[in-house]
């Protein structure tokens, strides 16, 4: 019967194709605004995980309490050890070591005078002894000129800062801050190479330089402000998360001792958690939508199709078919339309979220003045569930608007109809 009911419907071009184009475009849409929404929040967990708050993060317990000022004389001091203990205990996990501080970078003339002067962001970052933080800011690709630091003494520096301080590549430069103690520090640096981070937030000024010739400018060997952590798979997972970050802080932290390491998730820093939520919520809130407005437009084009087809309920009524079974075939009919055109949806949804996946969707003109960390290339993500989360709505607003327009046959007498038939 059901094979029988699904050849009726797709040898009537009247009766599925309006319905499928719908469900098609509908769906079409839906999957490619899903992936460009789940591409543009995999990017700001990147960027602010790479940049800033990493999956999980150490920082001392005065620290965390005024971690937005980046307070770096309450940083952790001789934490190798420690740091050591901590890579033992959680395999699963990525470690680096960083400093971050605002200072003033002064560059000299020809006699060793002030030229130019301008406030520059300074990550301290290890550069030289491994290649995480290479592959984690993506350094090789954001290099615009010149080469990143092989030896102590150089730093990279943002394409803007350098065009504002009018620098040149092999410039020597001169931080100007103060130590952990107060007092003010000096540290001469030369700009190997210029990076540009497709971040506005950072290309407007930074300094990057290894985090040795940070530590030393800062008077602080061995210590570190902040201590990032990274699943290996390179994945936020946010349960485990925090069941690691519950543990950590059951067996290393003193609640007693203000410079005691704390571990906070991501979710516990820069609103983050708030921020996540809102995206799911607006996943939820856009596929609800979406089902309440193609339900309406295929309710529409079934009460359109309704009429054209009383005289055809009329013949079933009048052979002894009854009301209920007739309704029950108009759901079975548009299960059918729904099935084949949330997967035309998703088949044309996929080839242009491909697409944009590999050459991704420039979104630098939205972002040029965000404090956010985004990327300004956008590359859409597809998982499973994106791909459900278009077909199951495709589904349920077809069988709604054919259970909204078959409602009509429960209200029509079979009189009405014979004498429709007869028209």
């Amino acid at each position: 019967m059901i094979r029988f009911l699904i050849k009726g419907v797709f040898r009537d071009r009247h009766r599925y194709l309006f319905p499928l184009i719908i469900v098609s475009c509908g769906v079409l849409i839906m999957i490619f605004m899903l992936a460009l929404i789940n591409g543009y929040m995999d990017s700001f967990i990147r960027s602010n995980a790479g940049f800033e708050t990493g999956h999980l993060k150490v920082v001392s317990r005065a620290y965390s309490d005024i971690i937005a000022q980046k307070p770096y004389d309450l940083s952790l001091l001789d934490i190798q050890s420690a740091l050591d203990q901590w890579k033992k205990r959680y395999p699963q996990l990525e470690w680096t070591e960083r400093i971050q501080l605002g200072a003033l970078l002064d560059v000299p003339d020809a006699t060793g005078e002030t030229r130019e002067q301008g406030e520059i962001i300074v990550y301290g970052i290890d550069l030289l002894k491994s290649g995480m933080e290479r592959k984690l800011l993506n350094l090789d690709k954001a290099l615009a000129r010149g080469r990143i630091p092989s030896q102590p003494g150089e730093a990279l520096v943002s394409e803007q800062a350098l065009e504002r301080l009018k620098l040149k590549i092999g410039d020597p430069v001169t931080l100007i801050g103060s130590d952990i103690y107060g007092s003010l520090a000096f540290h001469r640096l030369v700009i190997s190479g210029t990076i540009n981070f497709g971040a506005e937030a950072l290309d407007r000024g930074a300094l990057m330089a290894d985090i040795s010739d940070i530590r030393q400018m800062l008077d602080m060997p061995g210590g570190a402000a902040e201590i990032l952590a990274f699943f290996k798979d390179g994945r936020y997972d946010q349960k485990e998360a925090d069941r690691i970050k519950a543990d950590f802080n059951q067996t290393f932290s003193d609640p007693r001792d203000e410079y005691s390491p704390v571990m906070l998730a991501m979710s516990d820093q820069n609103n983050m958690g708030y921020l996540m939520g809102i995206v799911h919520s607006m996943l939820g809130i856009f596929s609800f939508v979406f089902i309440v407005i193609l339900g309406i437009v295929l309710w529409n084009s079934g009460l359109m199709n309704g009429i054209r087809r009383y005289g055809e309920f009329g013949v079933r009524l009048a052979v002894g078919e009854s009301k209920k079974h007739i309704f029950g075939t108009l759901v079975l009919e548009a299960v059918a339309i729904g099935v084949v055109g949330s997967a035309i949806g998703i088949l044309l949804g996929s080839l242009g979220c491909w697409y944009f996946n590999i050459h991704g969707m420039d979104v630098s003109v939205f972002t040029r003045n965000s404090t956010l960390f985004t990327q300004d290339i956008i590359y859409t993500y597809i998982p499973l569930h994106t791909a459900l989360a278009g077909f199951i709505p495709g589904v349920l607003s077809t069988v709604l608007g054919a259970i909204l327009a078959g409602l009509a046959v429960f209200k029509r007498q079979t009189s009405q109809l014979f004498k429709e038939l007869e028209v």
